[in-house]
């Protein structure tokens, strides 16, 4: 595909990453001549420096044969007025926007982006999806990552470790015998700082970090096994009442799980805004780094803090001050993947990566086949890819012993009608079936090819 990403910052940047590695013709645009430069000389993409919102600009990117345009600029009016351009002077097929300002997001104004009046047709709020992903954070507190697949029955968990697990130093094949009915299966392990897709005769150890498929009704007994009770969460106190903080306080208030929460925002005119969107939780105006506002909120009581203020810096030192008060777990939002390596150092139990879960919603409307979902994991290490499978694709009709799966990839569960089952090697992969791999980033193309159907499906 020829694809144009105007906006080559940390989102556009990744992006190109990703399609570009997939050997797709991608043209990066930025007023920033920097970025352009950092981009062309790191990715192998095209460079065009001026503003995406220009006709000259795009028509220099060539819009005129693209078949798609990712607007992820930092400007919510140049991001729509590059895909009214991209659609009314280029005709560009696929126009996907990132939006920020809620107001453009409000569902009684959805009518704006159809095609006779403002041709928009995937719009990406990095908010939104951040939000979503706390939430995540917060209802399975034990895992560092999560996210659900296949209709929200298969769930993603991201565990760490501790040296108090019960089955450290025991081969994964052996775990598959020990309970074989659980349906779960280790696809990534993460080892002194390399991810890689794990063999049948693979021992854990202390210190790694796995991600595990598990069917959603086995979570728990999932991490029983790997050492992570779930303990109930019941007090949340939440540092920062921007857009993110605000989404995720309105979610908890519609939660039949009654969790009560609490809000720190430093802006005045921010919390009074956010107090007059809540009506069952309390909004303190105060700095999240003051021990007498953390104090104020409940903390040491709290069993979960997030952290979610628009700097990285203050939400890691949030966080480790709030575990210092007695928070029972920390999550902090970090849009900068070199802190992440902090975290354990600094105790902080989770993150949020704003980059990682925007990147993983445009992807999901990017790929080929029947793609449903994709998840980015780490900093772009690999990815998880829902699909369903059509008759033309090479594995189907295949038992998965036979196919020659990359060795950087694994399929974590399978659904079969309405069951979603654990993959074996005797399991057969039928036509309708819908399959979640973990692939390792240089292993995607690869995978994306054994789900891609034959042109003479068409």
């Amino acid at each position: 595909m020829k694809i144009i990403i105007c906006g080559a910052g940390q989102v556009g940047w990744q992006i190109a990453r990703h399609l570009s590695g997939e050997n797709n013709d991608v043209t990066v645009v930025d007023n920033n001549p920097e970025l352009v430069r950092r981009a062309t000389d790191t990715l192998d993409v095209q460079g065009i420096t001026g503003f995406a919102s220009y006709p000259d600009v795009l028509d220099k990117a060539g819009a005129r044969d693209a078949d798609m345009i990712i607007a992820a600029t930092f400007s919510d009016e140049v991001n729509m007025v590059t895909c009214q351009v991209a659609h009314s002077i280029f005709a560009v097929p696929r126009k996907i926007a990132r939006l920020r300002a809620q107001s453009y997001l409000t569902a009684v104004y959805s009518d704006l982006y159809r095609r006779e009046h403002l041709p928009v047709d995937v719009v990406i709020s990095p908010e939104r999806e951040v939000a979503k992903a706390a939430l995540r954070r917060l209802a399975s507190p034990s895992t560092f990552d999560t996210e659900y697949f296949l209709g929200g029955e298969a769930m993603l968990m991201g565990i760490r470790l501790d040296d108090d697990c019960p089955v450290l130093n025991t081969p994964l094949k052996q775990l598959s015998e020990l309970f074989s009915t659980l349906r779960a299966i280790v696809v990534g392990v993460r080892r002194d700082g390399t991810l890689f897709a794990p063999e049948p005769g693979d021992q854990l150890f202390a210190g790694d970090e796995i991600y595990v498929f598990t069917h959603d009704n086995d979570a728990a007994r999932t991490l029983e096994i790997f050492g992570k009770p779930a303990p109930r969460q019941e007090r949340v106190v939440i540092i920062g009442g921007g857009n993110v903080g605000l989404a995720v306080a309105q979610e908890l208030e519609k939660s039949s799980s009654r969790i009560r929460a609490r809000v720190i925002e430093k802006s005045r005119d921010r919390a009074e805004r956010a107090a007059d969107a809540l009506s069952r939780t309390i909004v303190l105006h105060g700095d999240g780094l003051d021990i007498e506002i953390l104090r104020e909120a409940g903390v040491e009581r709290a069993d979960a803090v997030l952290c979610v203020s628009d700097d990285d810096k203050t939400n890691l030192l949030a966080s480790v001050r709030a575990k210092a008060a007695g928070a029972g777990m920390a999550i902090a939002l970090v849009n900068d993947p070199t802190m992440v390596q902090m975290m354990d150092a600094l105790g902080i139990d989770a993150y949020v990566n704003p980059r990682a879960t925007t990147v993983s919603s445009i992807l999901r409307h990017i790929r080929q086949g029947r793609v449903r979902g994709v998840y980015s994991i780490g900093d772009a290490e690999a990815e998880v890819i829902e699909a369903q499978v059509l008759s033309t694709s090479p594995i189907a009709g295949r038992e998965l012993r036979d196919i020659d799966v990359p060795e950087g990839a694994l399929i974590g569960a399978i659904r079969k009608r309405d069951k979603v089952i654990r993959p074996t090697g005797s399991t057969r992969i039928e036509e309708g079936d819908t399959v979640a791999i973990f692939a390792l980033s240089k292993d995607v193309p690869a995978v994306e090819a054994l789900l891609r159907v034959s042109v003479d499906f068409f």
